[in-house]
């Protein structure tokens, strides 16, 4: 992920889940995973500050994201933890099934 400075804000979705983190960057497409340790957490906080994105987007997954919410709102980034049926239903509203 690079820091770079656009017109368009940046958003970030984060799939959570035991052993792995999946980021998503938008508009840009961008996506990497990291390991969900210590060591990634410091890792994918410092370079979400580093893009000042205007939003982070979380699943809540029976527990796992508790740690990333707390190192990323410790990091002073704004987030969103969202509960997961909505989030499907809400694609079903749309006639996004994926």
């Amino acid at each position: 992920m690079q820091a770079s400075r656009s017109s368009s804000p940046v958003f970030v979705g984060i799939d959570v889940s035991k052993d792995r983190l999946d980021v998503h960057l938008r508009p840009s497409g961008e996506a990497c995973s990291l390991p969900h340790n210590v060591d990634g957490l410091e890792g994918l906080a410092t370079r979400l500050v580093g893009l000042a994105p205007e939003l982070i987007v979380l699943e809540a997954t029976g527990g796992f994201e508790v740690a990333v919410a707390a190192a990323l709102a410790g990091a002073g980034l704004r987030l969103a933890v969202v509960n997961p049926r909505q989030i499907r239903a809400f694609a079903r509203a749309i006639g996004r099934l994926a």
